[in-house]
């Protein structure tokens, strides 16, 4: 991630949000499916890839591995290797700002019988990873890093992996996948066992790709497969990245915006469920399925009014929980947060970070452990705020810019790149 500190000032709407909205392509799914297509034999290839920096990670990572792979500007062309094809990489991987793909190729190098060192920037190897570490180890890998494993660089000695059963209590989808990757290569069944479900992408790309493994109930069971086999197939839009502009749209007089080509998997679609229990006009329109649901989301103007988040909804809108805060600043009476600590170990210390950034903005905050109360009172003052190097804190800023009194400088914008890199490109283009 970028340590420039590039300021931007948003200034606030003068008219509405409207038109039609297509966001760039989902970045968990753009994330597995390199790592899938890699794993498999052959030819796969990838439409409408988001080219974001924590994405080309991802590839790099792939390709120091002995992978082949071809990019354009949002189509990948990955030339597969099969399970057992990936070659020694001639010196440490930097998975740069990307927990998802230090955490999901840390189960994949589970299974290599080859060493590897992944490590990353400031922030990432500042985060927790015995979540994914200690599994791993029971299922046999040799794993060391900074405090016995719990912070990269990560060195990982793979092979001869044994199933296991695992309690995945955080409801991580990171480590659901890691372990996901680690089963295909290891002896007898690897059943995660969730209490909530977080999103499945990894399983829909197991199931696009045929791998051995089945979901039974809040289970997932893996055994070894034999051969994955290349294939083409299109990355729906992602909707976290549409969750600011939807926001955006609903605060503003007169808006009406379209959102096509969105996924809609249900693990995801949780801040759409909130918006509406807060009262905003949202009308969503399934399309045709592949291996992921996906379809048109039209938002109107209004007005909304407090609400509580937490227990089962928090995995499902664990990424969209800083914009809401945005939202639920704009809204009347109280929004309360909670059970939502994962958000701690984020890029940043995203509790605090928007909780201290809303504070700066004129915005009643009250911060929890587990994370706060918003005292909404349907205006933002404005004023200059740090994104923290975190992108979804830069974004949803940006946001509270476009809605507020004043306007929003947000200092050290650059890392919004690891997920959007034209986010303010077409924010102006909605908001000019």
């Amino acid at each position: 991630m970028s340590q420039a500190t590039t300021k931007q000032l948003i200034k606030p709407l003068e008219a509405g949000i409207r038109g039609v909205y297509i966001p760039p392509g989902d970045k968990s799914i753009s994330h597995r499916a390199v790592m899938i297509a890699s794993l498999a034999k052959g030819i796969s290839r990838i439409e409408n890839f988001l080219p974001a920096e924590d994405c080309i990670h991802t590839i790099e990572a792939m390709q120091a591995l002995g992978v082949s792979i071809r990019t354009g500007k949002t189509e990948v062309e990955v030339r597969g290797v099969g399970l057992n094809g990936l070659k020694p990489p001639k010196k440490e991987i930097d998975c740069g700002n990307s927990g998802t793909t230090l955490r999901l190729l840390a189960g994949i190098l589970a299974g290599q019988p080859f060493e590897t060192t992944l490590t990353g920037d400031a922030s990432l190897t500042r985060r927790p990873m015995k979540r994914v570490v200690d599994p791993l180890t029971e299922m046999g890998a040799t794993i060391s890093g900074a405090e016995h494993g719990n912070f990269a660089p990560l060195t990982i000695q793979g092979g001869n992996l044994r199933g296991i059963y695992f309690n995945n209590k955080l409801s991580s989808a990171q480590v659901k996948s890691a372990l996901m990757f680690a089963g295909l290569y290891a002896e007898g069944e690897t059943v995660i066992h969730e209490p909530v479900l977080s999103r499945d992408h990894t399983e829909r790309l197991f199931e696009l790709f045929k791998a051995d493994f089945e979901k039974d109930g809040n289970n997932v069971i893996v055994r070894p497969s034999k051969k994955l086999a290349g294939l083409d197939f299109r990355i729906p839009s992602d909707p976290s990245s549409a969750a600011f502009f939807i926001v955006a749209a609903i605060h503003s007089e007169d808006s009406f915006l379209t959102v096509k080509d969105v996924c809609l998997n249900p693990t995801r679609t949780g801040f759409l469920e909130v918006l509406k229990r807060m009262g905003a006009k949202i009308e969503v329109k399934v399309g045709e399925s592949d291996y992921e649901p996906t379809g048109d989301i039209k938002c109107f103007t209004g007005f909304l009014r407090g609400t509580a988040i937490s227990g089962k909804m928090i995995p499902r809108l664990i990424d969209e929980l800083p914009i809401l805060m945005v939202a639920s600043a704009m809204a009347s009476g109280d929004t309360v947060i909670s059970g939502a600590k994962e958000l701690r170990v984020k890029e940043t210390d995203r509790i605090h970070a928007m909780c201290a950034n809303l504070k700066a903005l004129g915005v009643g905050v009250t911060e929890r452990e587990d994370g706060c109360v918003i005292h909404g009172k349907a205006f933002i003052r404005g004023g200059t705020v740090p994104s923290f190097g975190d992108h979804r804190t830069a974004m949803s800023m940006a946001i509270a810019g476009l809605l507020s009194q004043e306007g929003v400088e947000i200092e050290d914008v650059d890392c919004v790149s690891t997920s959007y890199p034209g986010f303010f490109e077409d924010l102006t283009a909605f908001s000019s």
